[in-house]
């Protein structure tokens, strides 16, 4: 959509000195000022719930009216076209050229701020970088707004040489570049970050608080979060809903359920996600019958169950066999809540089936799902294949499901490979190795991690590399010696840790 060409705009001290000669053109300036604001106001609404093609062709009516807008209607339509990016392109970019014309992205920090974050958010990064170079003027949230941009993009070096520059870091600063590096994946130095701005007198809020609380979930980093936790009950954010999700997650996932359960008892209000929370994460640790004791006393206490929430119940139905309750719960969500059952419903059906040996009606299900089976789905099945007798003649049925996926992972392969082996069929099995080879598929070694004074160890198998190698082993050999000695039957450990 194209928008009219500018209409030359007053400065404001002229407006003054002819207000004050003439009380008529005073008048007439007041209307015009009110008229913009009425104008901005139904444009801001619309930005706001989404609707940007009528908050552009209400901006155009503007323009037609001969209404001059002012930097709220700039910011308005430039906020839109970064949150709701589809589309909105060609938009942004004229918005951007009619800001230029009037000097708003050079000499208006707000406007110039905006066309920063429309860039950023839709990607374009270097294009906010010369709006951010260009601009005359800058506060904290500008500068704030490009670091911002640079995560986004995964440009972390930017971003944290962004941060160096800045003439005054704040919390929003902080906040950010651990926000960043978390959705990034990188939580190791996210926390870095996090102690830093505790050093340089820098009290996070309980946004930075959950972003510290979801690096220390990602890397089962439980001693720091216990440290955070002790945090919170000191400050004011102590019953911040979000902040007590997170506590639950982060134990959830530590294995701590107990903890879990304590947040979640002392809560003074309750969301879905606080219900799903305990829920999936007692599933997941195998607490099933008390994972579905909250799915019932969700639905008692007036909470209505969504995707996240069914998909607890059903892995915890699948936990303890319970196959038909989980089928009814299925069939609930479907008639009663209306929920359209998605790849990890199946996923938890299919896994339903497979712990409980049904392995054809498992077969069933997966070439009756309304969407492509993903490698998850296939891998439940194949490894109940291998835990019910090894049925290789179901495994290979599996196999068309396989070849049919984009497949990124080895672990389905290995595990059809060792089927084979296990049977002595070992045509088989080397031309499942041919195929991952094929593929350009590699086995990766599997890792444990622990934690030890706020320090994470990561050993892989085989791995020879950690500072400790020998004095770990040495620790294995005397354990395995007593076992022995107690009547144990101890497994052999790899020769090259034994040697190390």
């Amino acid at each position: 959509m194209g928008l009219l060409p500018v209409v030359g705009i007053t400065s404001p001290a002229l407006i003054t000195c002819k207000s004050h000669a003439n009380p008529k053109i005073q008048r007439l300036n007041q209307s015009t000022s009110e008229t913009t604001v009425s104008w901005t106001s139904r444009i801001t609404l619309l930005t706001r719930n989404g609707r940007l093609a009528e908050a552009a062709k209400e901006f155009s009516g503007m323009r037609l009216s001969g209404v001059e807008p002012n930097h709220i209607t700039f910011i308005a339509l430039l906020s839109g076209c970064g949150d709701f990016p589809s589309g909105s392109e060609a938009l942004g970019d004229l918005l951007h050229g009619y800001a230029s014309k009037l000097g708003l992205d050079r000499n208006h920090v707000m406007v110039g701020t905006a066309i920063i974050g429309m860039y950023s958010k839709r990607g374009r990064v270097k294009k906010a970088r010369c709006v951010f170079d260009y601009m005359e003027d800058k506060n904290s949230v500008t500068w704030n707004t490009m670091i911002d941009g640079y995560m986004r993009s995964g440009q972390l070096d930017n971003a944290a040489k962004m941060f160096d520059k800045m003439p005054e870091r704040d919390l929003i600063s902080w906040t950010a570049m651990i926000n960043g590096f978390v959705k990034k994946g990188f939580h190791e130095e996210a926390l870095a970050w996090f102690r830093e701005m505790q050093i340089s007198g820098v009290k996070p809020d309980y946004v930075a608080i959950i972003a510290a609380l979801n690096a220390c979930t990602n890397l089962g980093a439980l001693s720091f979060g216990l440290w955070v936790h002790r945090y919170v009950m000191s400050q004011d954010f102590k019953n911040n809903v979000r902040v007590s999700n997170s506590l639950i997650d982060l134990y959830c996932r530590c294995g701590c359920v107990e903890f879990a359960r304590q947040v979640f008892d002392k809560m003074e209000k309750r969301t879905v996600v606080s219900w799903n929370s305990v829920i999936v994460g007692f599933a997941a640790n195998g607490n099933a019958h008390e994972s579905l004791v909250y799915f019932r006393k969700m639905q008692e206490e007036r909470f209505k169950p969504d995707a996240v929430t069914f998909t607890g119940a059903l892995t915890a139905c699948s936990h303890v066999g319970l196959v038909e309750e989980g089928l009814r719960y299925f069939q609930i969500m479907k008639s009663d809540y209306r929920i359209s059952p998605r790849i990890e419903h199946y996923g938890c059906l299919v896994d339903l089936y497979s712990r409980a040996g049904r392995l054809e009606d498992a077969l069933k299900l997966v070439q009756s799902m309304p969407m492509k089976p993903n490698e998850v789905v296939i891998g439940s099945l194949l490894a109940a294949c291998r835990n019910h007798g090894n049925n290789t003649v179901l495994a290979e049925k599996l196999m068309k499901h396989l070849t049919d996926l984009n497949v990124k992972s080895h672990s389905n392969y290995v595990i059809l490979s060792n089927m084979y082996a296990a049977d002595g069929k070992w045509e088989g099995a080397s031309k499942m190795r041919r195929k991952m080879k094929g593929l350009g598929l590699k086995k990766q070694p599997g890792f444990s991690s622990i934690e030890i004074d706020d320090c994470t160890h990561v050993f892989m198998a085989g791995d020879s590399a950690h500072v400790e190698t020998t004095n770990i082993c040495e620790v294995l050999k005397l354990i395995s010696s007593n076992l022995r000695l107690q009547g144990c039957v101890v497994e052999t450990l790899p020769g090259d840790l034994l040697n190390a």
